[in-house]
């Protein structure tokens, strides 16, 4: 695994010259991946157009599950095509088995389907934002305070039946905790109660890469607001379905969900206002 640090790789192009493809990030599942071609008119990654930002960098990231192998390709401004193969790491979740459980616990009743399959539509439309913000490029800061009480890919059975794995880092503390922005970006979603979440945000940082904060109390920020890392966007809650107060913090490229925990530095956000 590849962390906080780079990778270089340089590709022939023709006979005598050479192009050089820069990688920043995680190779592994769950890992979010900076790239840089100097000279890139475009690049995509497993056949899927990349955009790029006018020095030629741009992101990609692996989700819990993702394949070992992965392919990045690219055509000059003079017209060359190029391609590279990358090989991730795998990694090995936590596994709960839990037997006994009432079917009211585990399955939600049939009244509220309709809302939920409404929710989860609203939510995948706002992570497949598709923005030209390039905050991506900026550090990951920690958004709030308090222990780590779960991790990214953790994953439960009940009565021999998987659930959904957890995509999320959780960071508990009391409920009214402040939530601050990890990194700079802009609202694309915000809901107080939605079924499975509770009170949601989700905030834009540029070329797919969106983050998630779910099972909020308040939520004080609303669709099209524009927030600079450290504010104070919303207070750690127990709404939605939940045990008890935490922040459920998320990490997105499109579809793909990536673990925060990688990406995290352990400097609070709330001390970058103070800077």
């Amino acid at each position: 695994m590849l962390k906080h640090g780079w990778l270089l790789i340089t590709a022939l192009i023709g006979t005598y010259s050479t192009q050089a493809l820069e990688l920043t990030g995680n190779l592994t599942q769950g890992g979010m991946v900076v790239g840089k071609i100097e000279d890139a008119k475009s690049v995509s990654f497993n056949d899927k157009p990349l955009k790029l930002t006018d020095d030629g960098q741009f992101v990609f990231g692996f989700g819990r599950d993702a394949k070992s192998k992965h392919s990045l390709t690219w055509v000059t401004n003079n017209g060359q095509s190029e391609s590279t193969n990358l090989v991730i790491t795998s990694r090995t979740y936590d596994i709960d088995r839990i037997t006994g459980v009432a079917k009211k616990y585990v399955t939600p009743p049939d009244s509220v389907l309709k809302r939920i399959r409404t929710e989860a539509k609203a939510v995948r439309a706002a992570r497949a934002t598709s923005s030209n913000l390039t905050y991506f490029l900026d550090p990951v800061l920690k958004p709030a305070k308090g222990r780590i009480s779960g991790v990214y890919g953790s994953q439960r059975f009940f009565n021999g039946k998987p659930r959904n794995p957890h995509y999320g880092l959780d960071i508990a503390n009391k409920t009214g905790t402040p939530v601050w922005a990890p990194l700079s970006g802009q609202v694309v979603f915000s809901q107080d109660d939605l079924y499975y979440s509770g009170g949601t945000v989700i905030i834009d940082h540029g070329h797919g890469i969106s983050s998630t904060y779910i099972h909020l109390n308040k939520v004080h920020v609303k669709v099209g607001d524009k927030l600079k890392v450290g504010e104070h966007f919303a207070d750690i809650g127990a709404t939605g379905r939940v045990t008890g107060p935490h922040l459920d913090w998320r990490f997105n490229w499109f579809g793909e969900r990536l673990d925060p925990q990688l990406l995290m530095n352990d400097t609070l956000a709330n001390k970058s206002s103070k800077k």
